[in-house]
């Protein structure tokens, strides 16, 4: 191996290295949006979702995993804004939108939600 080589062989290791030397950039924390029911409004929002059963029966058991979730969320140093469903604005905004009543229109609607929020604080 000439010399000149050696040298290039060197520093690419010395910058490997190095760049293992360094910690890891922290984490920047963030918002989430979290989509989020009433109690009162459970009964009416299911018999609507078309997705009904990816949820579970009951609004205690759908209460308990979502506070387990805001509360990781929260752990790992994440914001939470909690996005309510509205039985009555709910399907006029997805009709609007031409989207089915299911998941995917609830995390697009708590995404919109929370974006206007953090952009107007």
């Amino acid at each position: 191996m000439s010399q000149r080589k050696f040298k290039r062989a060197q520093q690419k290791t010395k910058k490997c290295s190095e760049k293992e030397a360094q910690p890891a950039p922290e984490r920047q924390s963030s918002v989430q949006a979290m989509v989020w029911y009433r109690e009162e409004d459970w009964e009416t929002l299911i018999a609507m979702f078309a997705d009904a059963e990816m949820l579970p029966r009951t609004y205690e058991a759908w209460l308990e995993r979502a506070q387990e979730m805001q509360e990781k969320v929260q752990a790992d140093g994440d914001a939470v804004i909690k996005v309510y469903i509205d039985p009555i604005t709910f399907p006029k905004w997805c009709k609007d939108k031409d989207l089915p009543m299911n998941a995917e229109a609830r995390a697009q609607l708590a995404i919109e939600v929370a974006q206007a929020q953090t952009f107007s604080l």
